[in-house]
C-alpha cells in the first residue's frame, strides 16, 4: 500500500468515526524513541521551530510506513495559550522552563470596553502564517497542519482581564465580559477563516492530536471555576455560535468541571470531547458521553486490546496506547485491529 493511499484510508476512518454513531473505535500507538525536545515557543525562534516541526513530520511519515494505526502525520504549529491575548496587547512572560503565558492587560469593565479588535494581518499572530507557509511549501498540497493553540473566547477574555476582577464581573457586569468575549470571538473567527482558507478546512486539533474534516477545536478551562448557570448563560452561546459557524466543534477541558458535563453535551455539533482528569472521573465520563466521540487522557489499565470490551456499547473512543519498542507497537496495533474488526477500509 502506498503512503498516499494509507493516508487516505486513515482520513476516511476518522471521518467515518466522527460522523457515524455506529463507527466503533479508533486507535493510536505512541512509539517515539527519536522524539526531539521541542524548542521554546518564542517568536525569535520561529526558524528553529519550523525545522523542529519539519523533522517531526518526516519521522511521522516514516512511522506511517510500518505502524498501521489511525495516527496521521501533521505539521506541528506548537504555540502557547498566549497568542490571541497577546494580539489584544497583553504582555507575555517567557519562562525558560515552560510555555509562554499572557499577563493581564485590563482590570475593569471600562478598560475592557476601550480595547479594539486587532487586524489579523498586522497583529502579533501574523508570523504564525509565515511559519505555516514555509512548512506547507516543503510538504506540498494536502499536508495536514496542526492548528495553533485555541482557547475559547471566554477563556481568552479571562487571560486579558485580570482574574481577581474578572470573576466578580461575571456576576456584577456580565455585559462587559460578554462585550470583551465578543471582540475576541470576532478576532478568532477572522484568524481561523484566514487560516483555513490558506491551509484547508481539515486539520489536526490543537489538543490532543485528532483529525477534524472541518470545524473548530478549542480549550474550555475557565468553566471549572464558574457555576452551571454562568456556563449556560455566558459560555454556551459562544460555543454554539462557533460550532455553527465552522461546522462542528471539538472541546478539550482539563479543569475540574464535572458540574458542566450537561452543558458540554448541550453544545450543538459537538464532534469530540477530551478530558484530562483522574481515572475515576474518566470512568464516569466514558459512560456519560457514550453518544459522543471521546479521546481522554486515560483509556484503561492492562493490555490495550482489552479496553474496548470495557467501554459502553455503541460508544466511540480513540484508544491511545504506548509502546516501548517497534515490535511492541506493531503487536499492539495487530491485537487492536483484530479486536476492532470489522473496520472501515478503502
Amino acid at each position: 500500500m502506498t503512503r498516499a493511499h494509507d493516508t487516505a484510508a486513515r482520513v476516511a476512518r476518522w471521518t467515518h468515526f466522527l460522523s457515524d454513531p455506529d463507527a466503533g473505535h479508533l486507535y493510536m500507538i505512541t512509539y517515539t524513541p527519536d522524539e526531539e525536545e521541542s524548542p521554546r515557543s518564542w517568536r525569535e525562534l520561529a526558524d528553529v521551530r519550523v525545522e523542529w516541526a519539519w523533522r517531526k513530520y518526516e519521522r511521522q511519515l516514516a512511522r506511517q510506513t510500518w505502524l498501521w494505526d489511525d495516527s496521521l502525520p501533521y505539521l506541528d504549529m506548537r504555540t502557547g495559550t498566549e497568542i490571541f491575548a497577546e494580539a489584544f496587547g497583553c504582555p507575555v512572560h517567557f519562562p525558560d522552563d515552560n510555555m509562554p503565558f499572557a499577563l493581564p492587560l485590563v482590570h475593569s469593565a471600562r478598560e475592557a470596553e476601550a480595547l479594539k479588535v486587532p487586524e489579523v494581518s498586522t497583529s502579533s499572530v501574523a508570523y504564525l502564517f509565515d511559519m505555516a507557509d514555509e512548512l506547507m511549501r516543503r510538504a506540498g498540497p494536502g499536508a495536514l497542519v496542526k492548528v495553533v493553540d485555541v482557547q475559547s473566547p471566554m477563556d481568552i477574555a479571562a487571560l486579558i482581564w485580570e482574574k481577581s476582577s474578572f470573576y466578580p464581573a461575571l456576576i456584577e457586569s456580565p455585559e462587559a465580559v460578554l462585550e470583551l468575549a465578543d471582540k475576541v470571538k470576532r478576532f478568532l473567527i477572522a484568524f481561523l477563516e484566514a487560516w483555513f482558507a490558506r491551509y484547508g478546512r481539515d486539520f489536526i486539533a490543537h489538543y490532543p492530536d485528532y483529525y477534524m474534516p472541518q470545524g473548530i477545536t478549542l480549550s474550555e478551562d475557565e468553566v471549572g471555576a464558574v457555576s452551571a448557570r454562568v456556563f449556560n448563560e455566558l459560555f454556551l452561546p459562544e460555543l454554539a455560535e462557533l460550532s455553527e459557524h465552522f461546522g462542528g466543534i471539538g472541546v478539550h477541558c482539563c479543569a475540574h468541571a464535572r458540574h458542566q458535563w450537561a452543558g458540554f453535551k448541550a453544545i450543538p455539533g459537538l464532534r469530540l470531547i477530551n478530558f484530562v482528569q483522574p481515572e475515576a472521573v474518566l470512568v464516569e465520563a466514558y459512560r456519560a458521553f457514550s453518544a459522543v466521540p471521546q479521546m481522554h487522557s486515560w483509556c484503561g489499565d492492562g493490555d490495550p486490546w482489552t479496553w474496548p470490551m470495557r467501554y459502553q456499547p455503541g460508544s466511540r473512543v480513540v484508544i491511545q496506547a504506548t509502546a516501548r519498542t517497534q515490535d511492541e507497537a506493531c503487536y499492539i496495533a495487530d491485537k487492536l485491529q483484530q479486536q476492532l474488526q470489522p473496520r472501515m477500509v478503502l
